[in-house]
């Protein structure tokens, strides 16, 4: 049964592989950081809080350096590098030391387009009356608008929350500015840079912000590890049982994560160079394809690898089914998978309903060729249109 089946399948003809154009949501692990990952586990699988054996000394080395490829990509000190699961808990952490260190109720400000991370974190810690939430408009590019940052300021403030770049719609931020602005009203800033790192200039010593949030899967390294990174970060201080006991670490994932740190720090401003090309060249592209085309957020401060469109009368939902098995593209943020609602990015710009509707968020990546980008737009175009023409002709009716 099993020999019939293999036949049948060698006899199968192999299908084109579908194009991977999600890259925001996550990124696929780079070769060469999968190596470090599995030599870790297989050869240096020391337990690196066991320092009493060989073994457990290279582990803590190992974990050691990759704090510091961390901090020499971002400019901070190896010292204020905490590893996490990724960055919702590095945010979970950040939030409850904040909460941790200040006597009242937490002032925290929120921009309303940050990651629901952030957003879901801070509305839990006002339901248990631990916070206060103010709120941070944008423009319709999902731009800070700073006269809503001063007003807000203006009441109080203990923690100011903002992306250095939208997950979204790509928007660069900022952050620098943001900071400056909350020091002087004596707010921390915590800064997710999830998106960020590796794609655009950030020193976090120069930066001066209180937490900044990282992720491994969004720079080629493994799920299921991230940092966070702060001067002021103490254990004893979170609200919370947390570091009551240190956790075994996950060597392995902190390894990897670090050397794909290393490797952005090598090579992502030549990558976020050719990536920028590309997509300048796919947005082109499109809308040459596609009539009436909408490219949302901002066309200068954006991030390289984003392009985020709407194409009006093309419901978003049945564009992707006809796209599954050709190119994986999404409608937006990977948090929101299966919410049914609206992007609240959006919703905060403002956009017509219309746009909401139909967006489509294209995230490039490192494997990305320029045959990629030709044949994703050729495949997206024809869905887009014939979404359309179906549409079309069902209100004809």
């Amino acid at each position: 049964m099993n020999e019939h089946i293999s036949l049948n399948l060698h006899a199968t003809a192999p299908l084109q592989a579908a194009l991977y154009l999600d890259h925001h949501a996550t990124t696929p692990v780079d070769p060469r950081v999968a190596d470090v990952a599995i030599r870790m586990m297989v050869e240096e699988f020391g337990n690196a809080n066991g320092v009493e054996n060989t073994h457990g000394e290279r582990a803590a080395s190992a974990v050691a350096q990759a704090k510091d490829r961390l901090a020499q990509l971002l400019g901070a000190e190896p010292r204020d590098v905490y590893f996490t699961s990724g960055s919702t808990e590095a945010i979970q952490l950040a939030i409850s030391h904040s909460i941790g260190i200040h006597r009242d109720q937490l002032r925290i400000a929120i921009s309303r387009v940050e990651h629901k991370a952030v957003i879901d974190t801070a509305l839990h810690a006002e339901r248990l009356g631990m916070a206060a939430i103010s709120w941070i408009d944008v423009d319709d590019k999902a731009q800070i608008d700073l006269s809503s940052l001063r007003s807000v300021l203006d009441g109080g403030i203990d923690l100011v929350c903002v992306m250095a770049a939208n997950n979204e719609v790509g928007t660069i931020y900022p952050i620098a500015e943001i900071v400056r602005k909350a020091s002087e009203y004596g707010a921390d800033v915590l800064i997710d840079a999830t998106q960020a790192i590796g794609r655009m200039p950030l020193d976090l010593e120069e930066l001066g912000a209180a937490y900044v949030i990282l992720s491994g899967h969004k720079v080629y390294g493994p799920k299921g590890v991230g940092a966070l990174i702060s001067p002021v970060f103490e254990y004893a201080s979170i609200f919370g049982l947390q570091g009551a006991h240190h956790p075994t670490p996950n060597v392995s994932g902190i390894v990897a994560f670090g050397f794909a740190c290393e490797l952005m720090a090598r090579e992502g401003e030549a990558e976020s160079h050719r990536l920028a090309q590309l997509r300048d060249q796919l947005q082109e592209r499109l809308k040459s394809l596609v009539p009436g085309l909408i490219v949302n957020g901002p066309q200068t401060e954006r991030l390289p690898h984003n392009l985020h469109v709407s194409a009006p009368g093309a419901p978003n939902d049945v564009v992707l089914s006809r796209l599954r098995g050709k190119v994986s593209i999404s409608t937006g943020s990977a948090c929101n998978t299966g919410a049914q609602e609206p992007s609240h990015v959006l919703r905060a710009m403002r956009l017509p309903d219309p746009y909401i509707d139909s967006c489509l968020r294209i995230g490039l990546g490192r494997t990305t060729t320029a045959a990629d980008v030709e044949r994703a737009a050729v495949e997206i175009a024809e869905a887009i249109n014939d979404v359309r023409s179906s549409f079309s002709g069902v209100l004809d009716v």
